[in-house]
């Protein structure tokens, strides 16, 4: 039995994964998670510790990572055994919206007077379609839920009506009532981004695994930053740019963390953990004071860790002497998008590669330890051949900054994959910009994450590349940039002919998937996909990279054990006290 008042559940991207035979592709092969998606958002880390502030108990369950961990997890015993006043379940990546959907008819099967609630930029966005689903009780809309939530629980525990809870949608007896959207803070000084406390719940509730934000966190302990909820810029595919944020969340303008408290944050997470940490969005974006205020107070911070820092734009010279100046580890991270600067324009980063170069050039004269840049496939006005010419310039650049001794630039290309986020300007005025949509609804999107393969999961195809020369191009682009890597050193040459292998089988049986596909009515069987289950199961990931290829440093020492037992014997010390 849980004592907790609330618990805050993360799904798999697919609930019965472990089941299914899906070709996922390279959906999630530039991030952390594997493609379950099983990294859970930073807001059930301020969620929880705000509901805790205000005498609450909650506790986090990723269930995604419990099922990849263990094969025989029995994700029933553990719904049926748990007994909070409420669920919380997040459908912030749309990706989620088969598995959040089908976890909370679960929660249902055995919980059916239990409140579940939803929350999560997708699920704002879609807040009309998610209640009517029967198994949801609640949806809170807006991209702090913090405030909201307490005062939910206060009137569920209270058994009165909700309807003066900002910025929540609910039903009784079937009538849906939606509350105006009131709550939003201007800024982010309320909350709390302590990662110790969640070494504490982790141990409290002897359920470490439950709290891993993703599977390999243990082995690769990387931990993120939000300095602020909202953006200033206005890429066409981000379901969170300034369009979306104003759109889904009524937010005109971002809401700040104060760059000290950021600062405190960075120090802290030192304390714990040696990994790297990742300052989510460029720091500039807030302003010149703000980034001059926060790289003053982490001047004195001492931090050894490795620090990535995110750039929209070109930076200066002096913006990076800055950074040198104040984080002794400092690694960059670059979405150019393509080498195409007419792409780059159009698709909302205006900048040419001469300042590009520049940024390069200085950050790793002044001792910048790796840059990562990104390139995407699915842009408007890209084409196969553009695509091409994007590994091309990604030669040029491993050529002009390496040397025999050190390769500090790192390039990926990746797909806009599986779905052009709702609330981007392309998903609102697809034709506007060249894109077509296949999915449009909450519904649409759950049934296209079943699609036997990544090709008819995606929403879109644009007017310069259909979706299956969008897959042609992301295997092939992805070949001759692992034989570059393997040629600069970047991979070994094992790793190599690993990673090729993978491509040529995904593409196989991409190919075979499409025979089959173009030759019948019918989708494919539940027999001929089990065919095809071993075929899956090898090209499941790390197909565009190895995956340790995208890690920063750590060091032998991953955890500060000492620290985390002192936090541990407190934890036990104050249980005795009450």
């Amino acid at each position: 039995m849980s004592n907790s008042d609330l618990i805050l559940l993360h799904p798999p991207s697919i609930y019965d994964f472990r089941e299914k035979p899906i070709m996922y592709g390279p959906i999630s092969d530039v991030v952390p998670s594997t493609p379950i998606f099983e990294m859970y958002p930073l807001g059930f880390m301020t969620i929880a510790q705000y509901l805790k502030k205000h005498g609450y108990s909650v506790r986090i369950i990723n269930v995604a990572v419990k099922m990849l961990r263990d094969k025989k997890f029995d994700v029933e015993k553990l719904i049926r055994d748990l007994n909070p006043l409420a669920f919380g379940i997040d459908l912030h990546w749309l990706v989620h919206a088969h598995g959040s959907l089908e976890l909370a008819k679960l929660v249902k099967k055995y919980h059916p007077r239990t409140p579940v609630i939803f929350g999560g930029l997708s699920a704002s966005y879609y807040y009309e379609e998610l209640i009517n689903y029967p198994q949801v009780d609640y949806v809170i809309r807006g991209g702090s839920a913090e405030k909201p939530l307490n005062q939910l629980l206060e009137v569920i525990e209270q058994g009165a009506s909700p309807t003066k809870v900002p910025n929540l949608i609910w039903k009784n007896d079937g009538k849906v009532t939606v509350n105006e959207l009131t709550y939003l803070p201007t800024n982010l000084n309320t909350l709390s981004f302590d990662y110790g406390s969640m070494v504490k719940s982790s141990l409290h509730y002897k359920d470490i695994g439950g709290h891993l934000p993703f599977q390999n966190w243990l082995d690769y302990p990387i931990v993120a930053l939000l300095p602020w909820r909202g953006c200033t810029h206005n890429c066409i595919t981000c379901g969170g740019s300034a369009q979306a944020y104003r759109q889904i969340c009524g937010r005109e303008s971002p809401a700040n963390r104060n760059p000290g408290l950021l600062a405190e944050d960075v120090a802290s997470i030192s304390q714990y953990f040696n990994g790297p940490i990742i300052i989510l969005g460029d720091i500039r974006s807030a302003g010149s004071d703000y980034a001059a205020r926060f790289f003053s107070e982490m001047r004195k911070k001492e931090v050894k860790n490795h620090i990535a820092l995110e750039l929209f734009q070109p930076a200066s010279r002096d913006y990076l002497e800055m950074i040198d100046d104040s984080i002794h580890n400092f690694n960059l991270q670059i979405s150019p998008e393509s080498h195409d600067e007419g792409i780059r324009k159009a698709f909302g980063r205006n900048y040419s590669n001469k300042k590009l170069h520049e940024t390069i050039r200085n950050a790793l004269e002044l001792g910048c330890k790796r840059i990562d840049l990104f390139f995407m496939i699915g842009l408007p006005k890209q084409t196969p051949r553009s695509v091409e010419e994007t590994i091309s310039y990604c030669e040029f650049l491993l050529s002009r900054f390496s040397d025999k001794e050190e390769v500090p630039i790192h390039p990926y290309i990746s797909p806009l994959a599986p779905f052009l986020d709702p609330g981007s300007k392309a998903f609102e005025a697809p034709d506007q910009y060249g894109y077509k949509l296949f999915h449009r609804t909450l519904t649409e999107h759950k049934r296209a994450l079943l699609a036997p393969s990544w090709k008819y999961a995606l929403n879109y195809e644009t007017e310069w590349m259909t979706r299956g020369e969008i897959v042609t191009s992301t295997y092939q682009a992805s070949s001759e940039l692992n034989r570059l890597k393997g040629k600069y050193g970047l991979i070994t040459e094992n790793e190599a002919t690993k990673i090729q292998s993978r491509i040529r089988q995904s593409l196989d049986l991409t190919e075979e998937i499409d025979s089959i596909m173009e030759n019948r009515d019918q989708p494919l069987g539940d027999k001929e996909l089990e065919a095809l289950q071993e075929e899956f199961l090898e090209t499941s990931s790390e197909i565009l990279c190895n995956n340790k290829e995208m890690r920063w440093f750590v060091g032998l020492k991953k955890f500060n054990l000492l620290k985390i037992f002192q936090l541990a014997v407190k934890g036990v010390l104050s249980r005795f006290k009450r």
